[in-house]
């Protein structure tokens, strides 16, 4: 009774989502794989017949697995990340595969699960209070760990999505200050790279004077608010030395591109310019299936991966793009509506960051792509050709309907 009150409880609504998702992502990739003849769309094929047998291995097993397992998998996760460094195979100048003859796995992919699951652990104890110091910067070094192995491979991009944990936390009692710092940090940052450090500051000073005397008299501060605006003025005047000696020049360039800064067509920023021409082409109902021009002529580069999102586009258009995003949409809703109704903590937290990995994929990837984020190689989910990002991302979302089918055998 109890497996088959389980499998009646299957979120099918989630699944046909992801079935709609994975199919129209192959079309996309088949069609932009046309034009350099290359085999990249049955490649994809044979990883999506593969995802049907994981599928059914994730699902059968028992839900508190993932919960009492967690801490293992993590470090399990971990490891593998480490080897890259001893093992890893290098493509295109980073270290993120292992290679078995001709088939590669990219560790990276399958980690954002397995932090889900640890961090759904931490928090799920029951003596954790997120309002002491301590128990805040043990869930940061859960988050922290796999970026620390991520970032010298180097793959920016995947760490990037470690970010979304932070709101996470935050769901679950972590004081907003962290979010606001981080806000904060990225909007200095940026705005020190399109002004002057001294105008940043002076603005910076401004907002300190009008937030110290609109605040009430007893909560005025001075010498906190000293010392933060020291801190302030101090990270702005760091940025341009970070910005020339940390940041690899192409990572230089494309910030410059995006800021308006520089205007390179042909060289670093020719993707998001072709992609951009891409989608703006396709106008209002697309060209048509294998219809587009750009996509056809092979103007867009790594369309098939990153840029799968410009044949979209381009051979739908406006509408078809609407219908895309709003299947995602439908996703990440979903997945919030699931983890709201869950009588476990671990399922919940877990939930939320399932629908947090797969919003920040969808929206810098879209971003990326249409000229707003700078390209550092974020896959669009259930899209973008390649077997470890499918079945990374299969793994992660299954894991939760598993746990919500199994909510009814929950106290």
């Amino acid at each position: 009774m109890k497996n088959q009150s389980v499998s009646n409880n299957i979120d099918w609504i989630s699944i046909i989502i992801y079935a709609l998702l994975v199919i129209l992502g192959w079309l996309n990739i088949y069609s932009s794989s046309l034009s350099s003849m290359e085999d990249t769309y049955e490649k994809q094929l044979i990883f999506i017949i593969l995802t049907i047998p994981l599928i059914f291995i994730v699902l059968s097993v028992d839900g508190k697995f993932y919960e009492k397992y967690a801490t293992i998998i993590f470090g399990i996760s971990l490891l593998s990340l480490a080897g890259l460094f001893l093992f890893g195979k290098t493509i295109a100048g980073q270290r993120c595969w292992y290679a078995i003859g001709s088939f590669t796995i990219q560790p990276s992919e399958f980690a954002k699960a397995a932090t889900a699951l640890a961090l759904a652990k931490y928090l799920s104890d029951t003596q954790i209070n997120l309002k002491e110091v301590t128990r805040q910067w043990q869930a940061l070094a859960i988050i922290i760990l796999p970026v620390l192995l991520i970032l010298p491979q180097p793959d920016p991009g995947s760490a990037l999505i470690y970010s979304i944990f932070i709101i996470v936390l935050y769901r679950e009692g972590l004081p907003a200050w962290y979010v606001w710092t981080g806000f904060v940090t990225i909007l200095l940052f940026v705005l020190t790279l399109v002004l002057e450090p001294q105008y940043v500051i002076l603005i910076g000073l401004l907002v300190f004077l009008i937030i110290h005397f609109k605040s009430r008299l007893a909560d005025r501060n001075i010498v906190l608010s000293s010392i933060l605006f020291v801190l302030l003025s101090g990270f702005v005047l760091s940025v341009d030395y970070v910005f020339d000696n940390v940041f690899k020049q192409h990572h230089r360039d494309r910030f410059n591109i995006l800021l308006g800064k520089t205007v390179d067509m042909k060289g670093i920023g020719y993707n998001t310019n072709q992609s951009e021409i891409a989608i703006g082409s396709g106008g209002w109902l697309g060209k048509g299936f294998l219809e587009g021009t750009q996509t056809k002529g092979g103007f867009v580069p790594e369309q098939h991966t990153d840029y799968i999102f410009t044949t979209v586009g381009e051979e739908w258009g406006f509408a078809g793009s609407l219908v895309v995003i709003a299947l995602f949409t439908g996703l990440f809703l979903r997945i919030i509506y699931l983890a709201e109704r869950q009588k476990t903590k671990f399922s919940r937290v877990y939930g939320y960051c399932v629908a947090g990995i797969l919003f920040t994929h969808f929206f810098v990837n879209i971003a990326m792509v249409v000229g707003i984020f700078p390209t550092i190689g974020v896959p669009l989910p259930f899209f973008s050709y390649g077997g470890s990002g499918l079945w990374g991302f299969t793994i992660l979302l299954f894991i939760f309907i598993k746990m919500d089918a199994n909510k009814v055998n929950e106290w």
